[in-house]
């Protein structure tokens, strides 16, 4: 039986670069059976929702799900998208490659973020006026949850792991982090490390090339990432997965770039290596590493979009990329 894919542009070049990922996807597994839904800020005009019912029990039973990007309504729509497919880990790769002008081309490392709580667990609060609380939630169970898959992805590539936390200031939540990652890390074969996250983002420009695996609380782990995309040109070329037990959503790091949305210009990559990732994720290991490598030698040696310094346009890019694979 055929699997079923969730398509969901979004909004601004959501529906420019993932059109672009779904002709990928076609070209290497035509077999896939896709279904297209409506989320973000235009969809809220419309109907009042910027996440419609259908759209999420679509994402809930799909095999696998892939979003483009939401505006002013994201907290509205990708929280509970995540929620829909159960994820509990944010995978974000961060690689230069050859063409690119990355400002440290040895960049080749994962960030494997808790999904579910920190302080995007939602809980704020005004307590008096003027005076409001975020409660930041860290618990035993999602820490083990992330740092179990965590070396689990360092194991399976014979990788090291960094466990990023503060766990010198907020040392009843970090340090329940730090410890539970530790605990579970003492299973594995795997060389280990941590490492203050103030401390491990100035790291991270200097010598990249020392990271592998970077298990992260979670706005740690978003922070960190979008610092790390600078280093290999930019959130155009990073794509992510949101893992759960049964189903997974896959999506571009770059959002909705109003500035450039409708013009025709979006770099696609991010969107198709995410593409890639939910094809591994499928079992599709080598259609995965095709779509890779095709994206690989696009981005060597042309065309490029305008964020690349080229001229060239999504349609562009697309072809030929599509022409290496």
């Amino acid at each position: 039986m055929a699997e079923q894919i969730a398509i969901v542009p979004g909004d601004g070049i959501g529906k420019e670069v993932v059109p672009a990922a779904r002709e990928v996807l076609e070209s290497v597994e035509p077999d896939f059976e896709f279904a297209e839904a409506d989320a973000g800020d235009a969809v809220k005009e419309e109907t009042g929702t910027a996440l419609p019912e259908e759209t999420r029990e679509l994402a809930a039973s799909a095999d696998a799900t892939l979003f483009g990007a939401a505006g002013e309504t994201a907290a509205d729509v990708i929280l509970p998208l995540r929620r829909a497919v159960d994820s509990f880990a944010n995978v974000r790769p961060v690689r230069a490659y050859p063409g690119t002008e990355a400002l440290k081309p040895e960049t080749d490392l994962v960030f494997v973020r808790e999904n579910t709580e920190g302080v995007y667990a939602g809980h704020e609060s005004e307590i008096a006026p003027g005076v409001t609380t975020l409660t930041r939630v860290v618990t035993e169970a999602a820490s083990e949850e992330i740092a179990r898959y965590g070396f689990e992805y360092a194991a399976n590539r014979g990788e090291s792991v960094t466990i990023a936390h503060k766990a010198n200031v907020m040392r009843t939540t970090d340090g329940l982090f730090l410890e539970t990652a530790e605990s579970v890390g003492a299973e594995f074969d795997v060389p280990t490390d941590d490492a203050l996250m103030d401390a491990l983002a100035m790291h991270l420009v200097q010598r990249p090339e020392e990271y592998d695996v970077v298990i992260c609380p979670n706005l740690a782990g978003d922070v960190l990432s979008d610092l790390a995309a600078g280093l290999v040109g930019g959130l155009g070329l990073l794509p992510s997965a949101n893992v759960g037990d049964e189903r997974a959503l896959f999506e571009p790091v770059h959002g909705t770039a109003p500035d450039i949305a409708g013009e025709g210009v979006a770099n696609p990559s991010a969107a198709m290596l995410s593409a890639a990732m939910l094809l591994e994720y499928l079992g599709y290991e080598s259609e995965g590493e095709r779509v890779r490598s095709a994206v690989k030698a696009t981005l060597s040696s042309g065309p490029h979009t305008p964020d690349l310094g080229g001229e060239a346009t999504t349609g562009d890019v697309t072809e030929a990329v599509l022409a290496e694979l």
